[in-house]
């Protein structure tokens, strides 16, 4: 189908059925039941099943099974903590995550805008909501425009900038097309709808927005962490029944053993803990200017390979600076002072501005006393205009586009033609500058350009320090692209997007992406996702939204709109993008201090389920029981929480997940955990303990074995490298003290004689210290 500009605006107005009248109120109508109001539609989830459906995963799954089967065999005390379990891990997920996505509610929201519209052949305001195709609208100074408008007559100069991310803002003639969201800049015209509501530009952005997801990463990881572990606990409880069955122990003893086996075998605090871990870290990068909106994007940060980054206002300062004038008579002094007289403040111009800073920075003095006459910019003349008398007598000052002030002036200097081709190849922005009294002469060009932010060049090489990919995007043509590239210390690896967008490949090897589309941002961060990065984004403006959200890491600028903020999973407060090197360095300590939470519940889940069973195996009897398990979860996982405030240092390359690893690792390092159980075993046997007796001095070992081993695994070198958080070190103080408190005076459990529960944090420890060494070697060899 041929787009609106493609066809003449006679044929325009025979295919939407309108004429320069106007339509009907009974033809509006009819036409709003057919096309639907022009606004957004809103799409909210209830409050109540968001969060019912932290009980519908399959962890919870696990849990609640658990449940109904404790019940039905009696085991009230067990149904009431393993429910405890699962409606605490469901309210902290949901009172901790990230806030709603109200992307579509601020799209709509900017669509609710008065328009001037002609109605049965009389002008009137409506609102644009009520808007079909086929009105006709007028649009003037200030206006948003209410919806995609082929122009009538006249032309406009329209701010894109909400749109597109650039800066400049545009000419429309009659004939060309103005989007829905842009604003009026100069000019007043006559225009008809052509597309209304989801079928503008603007509305098809939200549908972008919308389809946009981005992958949990966490989800997926605790998910195969739990395949593992339910995989090697139900070969164990199979063979726990079978030998029970063998011996002839009663399955009602053995099958809520079992289960509580399994239960061992569920990260059940494995969600909460990552939660917390990232609110605080959000809570850190908030202090550095850096608002976390969806939790997640935390973790995703320590993994991200690939930072896509929008040239214009963050890379670039999104304000036009002149180059170097070229001059042709007299000097740049007074070329400036020529074109600071055709320039003014109040026009909010980028030209007028660039030229006046610049006349500031070179100390030029500007004498508008003597300026009698100001015209300032009009897309009819596309030139600006002044009157200043010089010597007595008044001259004239023009500039503007070279094409317009070669008409006006007589002649044009030697050489000029080919410095318009040249900064013109090089993708700058020209402007002419002409001064006479009679006939006007050509006195020099002032080429423009947006030039990188100071501290733009030291972001590249801070990213590449880390091995984060820098890759800019940008709608500029190739030229200007390398010109910046080139400033910011960026590869120049230019890549073609309609390759990329056709069949996703390709995009690992760019490193700038020119002359691209608004809506080829979301395809770039796709093509690259199926690469197998893990993509960052950042920008600004509505175009961008779709890419912010696809991608893991958002980022919207703290220039950004209010539909790029709601997208983005982090908007920055400070200009630049220099604070995000922090909220990658913020993510991966914290995947450090997830990844010890992960490595000691591994560690702890498969020595309580292989000893518990092999011990099960050589003595007959169970040498701890199910509620101990159960209150070994509130021991030491919980507890172990507070692995989320420790204190860590970051890796130079991005994080990723290696389940197989964290498995081989654990199942090395558990193995002599287990040891260290039946060491404790024969203890207790040799002592004459009795079995409850057993049953405690188990089950003390395994909590002090839990905590001692939390301080070996969070150190890639020795336990004692570095200081761990005050808050870690006090818990497990704490824990270590009720523990041997409950212990001794038989609170939930058989009393022991202090002597075993002081045997027991020794051997626990000095064991520790033993397995340190080892763990060096396993995780050199595993790469943890």
């Amino acid at each position: 189908m041929a787009k609106p500009e493609e066809i003449s605006l006679d044929d325009l107005f025979k295919k939407l059925n309108s004429s320069t009248s106007g339509l009907s109120d009974s033809g509006a109508e009819s036409r709003l039941q057919t096309y639907g109001y022009n606004e957004v539609a809103e799409k909210k989830q209830n409050f109540l099943l968001k969060f019912l459906k932290k009980f519908w995963a399959p962890i919870p799954w696990m849990l609640e099974f658990t449940i109904i089967i404790t019940f039905v065999l009696g085991k009230y005390d067990d149904t009431v903590i393993i429910l405890f379990l699962l409606v605490f891990n469901g309210i902290i997920s949901f009172t901790q995550e990230s806030k709603a996505d109200n992307a579509v509610e601020l799209l709509k929201k900017k669509l609710s805008v008065q328009a001037r519209v002609l109605r049965n052949g009389k002008w009137n305001p409506i609102e644009a909501r009520l808007l079909v195709p086929g009105d006709i609208v007028h649009l003037r100074l200030g206006d948003v425009v209410p919806a995609d408008i082929v122009i009538i007559d006249n032309e406009l100069e329209i701010d894109q900038s909400a749109l597109t991310g650039e800066s400049l803002s545009v000419t429309r003639k009659k004939g060309e097309t103005i989007y829905s969201s842009s604003i009026v800049k100069r000019g007043e015209c006559n225009g008809i709808a052509v597309e209304t509501g989801s079928k503008t530009y603007f509305g098809k952005t939200t549908e972008l927005v919308a389809a946009a997801k981005t992958k949990s990463h966490i989800e997926e990881l605790i998910m195969r962490i739990v395949k593992y572990l339910i995989g090697i606990d139900t070969i164990l409880v199979v063979a726990l029944i079978l030998f029970s069955i063998y011996q002839g122990v009663s399955l009602s003893d053995v099958i809520p053993f079992a289960l509580v086996v399994l239960i061992a075998s569920i990260p059940v605090a494995l969600p909460a803990t990552f939660t917390i871990a990232m609110a605080l870290g959000a809570l850190h990068m908030s202090k550095r200017g850096e608002i976390v909106t969806r939790l997640s994007a935390i973790e995703d940060a320590a993994s991200m390979d690939t930072l896509c980054m929008e040239k214009t206002g963050t890379i670039t300062e999104d304000r036009l600076t002149i180059k170097t004038p070229k001059v042709y008579s007299e000097d740049e002094e007074a070329l400036i002072k020529y074109a600071s007289y055709a320039s003014e403040r109040e026009s909010e111009d980028p030209i007028d501005n660039a030229i006046l800073d610049y006349a500031e920075s070179k100390s030029i003095k500007i004498d508008y006393s003597n300026r009698s006459g100001f015209t300032p910019f009009d897309p009819a003349i596309k030139r600006t205009e002044a009157i200043v008398k010089e010597n007595g007598k008044s001259i004239r000052i023009v500039k503007g586009a070279p094409q317009v002030i070669d008409q006006l002036s007589g002649t044009v200097p030697e050489g000029y033609e080919d410095d318009v081709k040249y900064f013109s190849s090089q993708g700058f922005r020209i402007i002419t500058v002409a001064v006479g009294s009679e006939t006007l002469e050509i006195k020099g060009i002032i080429p423009l350009y947006d030039p990188p932010r100071k501290d733009s060049k030291e972001l590249i090489s801070e990213l590449k320090q880390i091995n984060v990919s820098p890759v800019m995007i940008t709608g500029d043509n190739t030229l200007i692209a390398e010109e910046v590239a080139g400033e910011i210390g960026l590869d120049k690896k230019l890549c073609d997007t309609n390759t990329i967008k056709s069949n996703y490949t390709g995009a690992s090897d760019c490193s700038v992406f020119a002359e691209v589309f608004p809506e080829d941002k979301y395809y770039i961060v796709k093509a690259l996702q199926k690469s197998g990065h893990i993509v960052g984004m950042t920008g600004d403006g509505v175009n961008d939204s779709p890419a912010l959200k696809q991608a893991e890491f958002g980022v919207a600028v703290a220039s950004a709109t209010d539909v790029a903020k709601a997208s983005a999973s982090v908007v920055l407060t400070h200009p630049g993008l220099t604070d995000i090197v922090d909220g990658i360095k913020s993510g991966r300590r914290i995947y450090q201090r997830m990844l010890t939470y992960t490595l000691n519940k591994i560690m702890k889940t498969i020595q309580v389920a292989f000893f518990l069973t092999l011990s099960f195996f050589v003595v007959r009897f169970f040498v701890t029981t199910p509620f101990d398990v159960i209150l070994l979860i509130f021991a030491n996982d919980f507890v172990t929480m507070s692995i989320a405030t420790d204190n860590v240092g970051y890796s130079i390359k991005p994080e990723k997940w290696n389940v197989k690893s964290l498995i081989y690792s654990s199942v090395i390092l558990s193995a002599f955990l287990v040891v260290e159980g039946f060491v404790f075993l024969y203890i207790g046997l040799v002592a004459r303990m009795g079995m409850n007796e057993i049953h405690t001095f188990i089950f003390d070992m395994l909590v002090f074995s839990g905590q001692f081993t939390v301080y070996m695994v969070r150190e890639r070198k020795r336990f004692f490298n570095s200081m761990p958080s005050r808050v870690l070190l006090i818990s497990s103080i704490l824990d270590i003290i009720v523990i041997s408190a409950i212990s001794y005076y038989g609170i939930l459990v058989t009393a022991i004689p202090l002597k075993f529960i002081l045997i027991s944090i020794g051997i626990t420890f000095i064991w520790m210290v033993f397995m340190d060494s080892i763990k060096n070697i396993v995780f050199r060899h595993y790469k943890l």
